[in-house]
């Protein structure tokens, strides 16, 4: 199995559909780690900024304008958006 890049140096061989599957099992795992950890960091900024607020609110921060005004919340939000597309992208990959 070949995995490719852009940049041809960057090329990597993986011996057989079992270590590949093994690589994006952990890859996932990491993922899934990061997203945990970057849910409880966007929950605590927004508890800093309102603490009245629930894990349920700050799904739908536009229905909060402290959030939705925040430029810290955005951009930890933000940061946990790009990781769980990185996540699904790698899932739908897998599923090719």
């Amino acid at each position: 199995m070949v995995i490719h890049s852009k940049n041809p140096k960057n090329v990597k061989r993986i011996k057989g559909d079992r270590e590949l599957n093994e690589l994006f099992q952990a890859i996932d795992l990491l993922l899934e780690q990061m997203i945990s950890q970057q849910r409880e960091k966007v929950y605590q900024v927004a508890q800093e900024i309102n603490p009245r607020l629930t894990r349920d609110d700050i799904l739908d921060p536009a229905g909060f304008p402290e959030l939705a005004s925040n430029p810290r919340f955005n951009y930890e939000d933000g940061i946990l958006a790009g990781l769980i597309s990185a996540q699904m992208a790698l899932r739908a990959h897998i599923q090719r």
